[in-house]
C-alpha cells in the first residue's frame, strides 16, 4: 500500500494538467453592439439647452437685481436730501428770532413789567399796565428808506389820441391789403 504522500505526488501532475486544460483561453469572436445615438444626442442637447436657459435666467435675475439696487440707491439719496431739507426747515422754525416774529405777527406783545395776579382775590399786586404794540420792541428793524435819487417817481406815458388822418391811413392800408388778397385769389384760381 502506498502512503498518502505518494498518492498526492501521483495525483498532483494529473490535477495540474486538468487545470491547465481548463484554463486555456480560446478566442471568442467579438460581438459589436452599437449604442443608440439618438438618446445620447438628445441627452447632450437637453443638458446644453438647460445650461443656456439657466445662464440666461441667471443673467436676467442679476440685471433685475442691479436695476432694483440702482433705483433703491437713488431713492435713498432723494430721501436723505429730503430729510436734510426738513431738518433745516425745522431748525429755522425753532429759531428764537423766528418764533418771536411769528408771535408778533399773531398779535402777541411783550409786557413792560411782570405782573402777579392773586387768584383768590382776583386782584393784581402792583399797578400793572397792559402791554401795547407801541411798547413792544421790534424784532426786525424797519427797512431803511431809499434816497430820492435811487427812488424816483415813475414816469407815465400816455398814448396820443388818434387823429383823423392817422385813422384814414390805417383804414386805407386795411382796404388795400384786402383788395390785394382778392386779386391774388383770382390769379391763383385761373392758373
Amino acid at each position: 500500500m502506498s502512503t498518502p504522500a505518494l498518492q498526492l505526488r501521483e495525483r498532483l501532475p494529473r490535477l495540474a494538467e486538468e487545470t491547465v486544460a481548463r484554463a486555456r483561453l480560446s478566442v471568442v469572436p467579438r460581438r459589436r453592439v452599437r449604442a443608440a445615438r439618438m438618446p445620447f444626442v438628445t441627452l447632450v442637447s437637453l443638458v446644453l439647452l438647460g445650461g443656456v436657459v439657466g445662464l440666461l435666467c441667471f443673467n436676467t435675475q442679476m440685471q433685475q437685481a442691479s436695476f432694483a439696487a440702482t433705483a433703491l440707491e437713488a431713492q435713498s439719496t432723494n430721501l436723505a436730501a429730503r430729510e436734510q431739507t426738513l431738518h433745516d426747515e425745522l431748525q429755522h422754525l425753532r429759531d428764537p428770532q423766528q418764533l418771536g416774529i411769528s408771535a408778533q405777527s399773531a398779535g402777541m406783545v411783550l409786557p413792560d413789567s411782570a405782573c402777579t395776579v392773586r387768584l383768590a382775590t382776583q386782584k393784581t399786586e402792583n399797578d400793572c399796565t397792559p402791554a401795547t404794540d407801541d411798547t413792544t420792541p421790534r424784532l426786525q428793524p424797519q427797512q431803511p428808506k431809499k434816497p430820492h435819487v435811487l427812488d424816483p417817481a415813475p414816469i407815465v406815458v400816455t398814448a396820443p389820441p388818434a387823429t383823423d388822418s392817422a385813422a384814414d391811413t390805417a383804414a386805407g392800408a386795411a382796404t388795400g391789403s384786402h383788395h390785394g388778397r382778392h386779386k391774388g385769389q383770382r390769379d391763383t384760381g385761373r392758373g
